[in-house]
This record gives C-alpha cells, structure tokens and sequence, in this order.
C-alpha cells in the first residue's frame, strides 16, 4: 500500500476523532453558558447550542476534506510523520480558532444582556414630580 494513503487514513481518523471531541465538549459545556447568556431559556439555549454543533462539525469536516490533498508523494515513514503534523496542526490551529470565534460571539452577546439588564431601575417608578419653575 502507497504511503500517502497511508498518510490520508490517518489524518482522517485523527482528524475526525478530534472533531467530534472538541464539538462534544464544547456542547456539553456550552449549554451551561448559553443559558445564561439567553437568560435561562434552556430550550433556546439546546436549540442555539444544537445549531452552533452542526455548524461546527460542517466548518471543520469541510476543512479537513478540502486539506486531505498532499502535493508530493511520500517516500518513507519520515514523510508520513511530517505531512501528518502539518496537517493535523493546522486542523488543530483551525479547531482553536472556531472555539475562540465562536466564545467570542457568545460572549459579546452576554454581555450585552448584562448591560441590558443594568439599565432597568432597581424599583419601578411610582409616580411623577413636575419641574419646579425657579431650578
């Protein structure tokens, strides 16, 4: 068997299995923050959490696809380490970046409720004093 296929079955399996793992963890840890940043609506914040999956697993699935092609052929099992860390590397770099996007958004969207949230009064207001004439 060619080495380079060699190569692209690894870089698949490692590729993938790291997918679903960091899509797994940031689902089941994101759930709790997205909670909070839609003020504890939980089936919008499954819902949102569900869509931000899917759009993760397609970004990056799509990515490692389109980077499977190796230019050169690869010779030895030297060739196969070094083609593998390039890719796997920047699959990771990839996964980092979409984690750091992604808590970016969700935190900028959080802390716009906040601000909301601040500019309620603490009481309602009861009633209404008119401008006095010499102030």
């Amino acid at each position: 068997m060619d080495l380079t296929v060699v190569a692209y079955v690894i870089y698949l399996l490692i590729s993938v299995a790291l997918t679903v793992w960091v899509a797994r963890t940031l689902s089941h840890n994101g759930r709790i923050f997205l909670a909070d940043v839609l003020h504890g609506n939980e089936k919008l914040a499954d819902a949102v959490n569900h869509l931000l999956v899917v759009g993760f697993y397609l970004v990056n699935l799509g990515f490692v696809a389109l980077y499977l092609n190796q230019d050169d052929s690869i010779a030895d099992a030297r060739g196969v380490f070094e083609a593998l860390s390039t890719k796997l590397g920047v699959v990771l770099l990839v996964l980092g970046a979409m984690h750091l996007g992604n808590a970016y958004v969700l935190n900028k969207i959080r802390r716009r409720g906040i601000m909301e949230r601040e500019q309620l009064p603490p009481v309602p207001p009861q009633g209404w004093v008119a401008p006095t004439a010499g102030a």
